[in-house]
């Protein structure tokens, strides 16, 4: 009987493996490997399994070479990218405007959406995976985008300079505070999260969807932060705030607020 072989090893070291298995055949070398599997009769779900890779590369690699794709020859420095030079720079462009730029009704890009926005503008079909290797490969990165405010007040700049002159006449027994609200919704928000396979984690809801609100006040001078909850967004919210903060700055200290 032949022996068999096992090997340990930790879920860690096997998406190491994985990445560098990626680097190492990004180009044609993969596409290679399908070809030749498929030559031999597996079916796209073996290979998916054997390569490591998704079944629908399988699907785009056959699909290339039925509708009759040139494969380039290998050179001295390899095969060359997925994407070549002139689908990169229109990569980069699709990433400097936003997708409604596109007629997308959405605000951000996804890996299938710039690869369907590919195949629009240049009628090269590539999946996903490859337009996500290539962005690792020119250094992009998939992180949260930030909220900034619309600035379009017409008084600003006025604004702004009367601000600045109060801080900087602003006398030792004065203080400048920045205040505002917000809402705080108690339901907790639910979103991807690492767990076992063919388990879901649970999270304990409040009941209905209860909201408490803070205000809050910044001294522009020390940094800090005064700020008060209530139940309801009232007046009561507003008084409340201006008990913090005449505890915070006394009489006896403080003549202008």
């Amino acid at each position: 009987m032949p022996t068999q072989i096992v090997i340990e090893m930790t879920p860690q070291e096997q998406a190491r493996f994985r990445a560098e298995l990626r680097r190492a055949r990004r180009g044609h070398w993969l596409a290679l490997h399908i070809l030749l599997l498929l030559a031999l009769h597996h079916s796209p779900s073996e290979i998916a399994t054997f390569l490591l890779c998704a079944r629908s590369t399988v699907y785009a690699v056959a699909r290339d070479w039925q509708r009759g794709r040139s494969w380039p020859e290998p050179t001295k420095a390899g095969w060359p990218p997925s994407l070549t030079p002139s689908l990169q720079r229109s990569l980069l462009a699709l990433l400097r405007k936003a997708p409604t730029a596109y007629g997308w009704c959405r605000t951000r890009w996804s890996c299938a959406a710039l690869a369907l926005q590919l195949e629009l503008q240049h009628g090269i079909r590539v999946s996903a995976e490859t337009v996500r290797r290539c962005l690792h490969a020119l250094d992009w990165v998939w992180k949260r985008a930030k909220l900034i405010a619309k600035d379009s007040a017409p008084e600003r700049a006025s604004k702004r300079a009367r601000i600045r002159g109060v801080s900087e006449q602003l006398d030792r027994r004065e203080a400048l505070l920045f205040a505002d609200e917000l809402d705080l919704h108690l339901l907790p928000k639910v979103g991807a999260q690492w767990m076992p396979r063919a388990t879901q984690v649970e999270v304990m809801t409040p009941g209905k969807n209860e909201r408490r609100y803070l205000a809050g006040a910044l001294d522009l001078r020390t940094g800090q932060v005064h700020h008060c909850l209530w139940f309801r967004k009232m007046t009561g919210l507003f008084l409340e705030l201006l008990n913090v903060i005449a505890r915070a700055y006394p009489a006896r200290r403080f003549d202008r607020i």
